[in-house]
């Protein structure tokens, strides 16, 4: 059982909003953009809410370390799964970001088998900050205008370049032996 804290609410929280989001997004109804934008910057928001609120009251937890990057790739996920099935986003996109989502998840929990956690670095939080951006305006940029394409590619290859980053740390952190070296 996961610490109760309000840090892990929250994560939890945003886990639970992930469901509510995706059908408010693809009900076919005046208002479903607006509820579903509303929906994801409530989830999007907890995501920034609890890493501070875990750190400022010392309640940082390996179950908040862990779930929550998965509460983000299912957010994230789910939103571009759904994007793509509303001919808003090209599918490669979606496969490439929900591809490297998948494979550092999978990285992070063999490394936390191993008995290493390894917490997200900056730039993996600047990633998540434009993915976020960038689905929120999707949603609510219809049809996407030439410079919202452009964020897309740039979030494209900011999404590689912190997976490129967290594997040369987690590589660092495994090697050394010590988890914060892929912080």
């Amino acid at each position: 059982m996961p610490p109760a804290n309000v840090p892990n609410v929250l994560t939890v929280g945003r886990i639970l909003l992930v469901p509510v989001f995706i059908i408010a997004l693809l009900e076919r109804t005046e208002t479903g953009d607006d509820v579903a934008a509303a929906v994801f910057v409530v989830a999007s928001a907890t995501d920034f809410v609890d890493g501070w609120l875990a750190r400022r009251s010392e309640q940082i937890s390996s179950f908040g370390k862990l779930a929550d990057p998965l509460a983000d790739k299912l957010l994230v996920g789910g939103a571009m799964v759904a994007l793509v099935h509303l001919d808003r986003l090209a599918l490669w996109v979606a496969v490439v970001v929900i591809g490297r989502e998948l494979v550092v998840q999978l990285a992070r929990t063999f490394a936390a088998r191993q008995g290493e956690v390894i917490a997200a670095a900056w730039l993996g939080k600047w990633k998540a900050a434009i993915q976020m951006l960038v689905i929120l305006l999707l949603i609510l940029v219809v049809p996407s205008p030439g410079w919202l394409d452009a964020l897309v590619y740039a979030m494209v290859a900011i999404t590689l370049w912190s997976g490129a980053d967290y594997f040369l740390g987690m590589r660092r952190a495994m090697r050394s032996g010590d988890a914060t070296a892929a912080t």
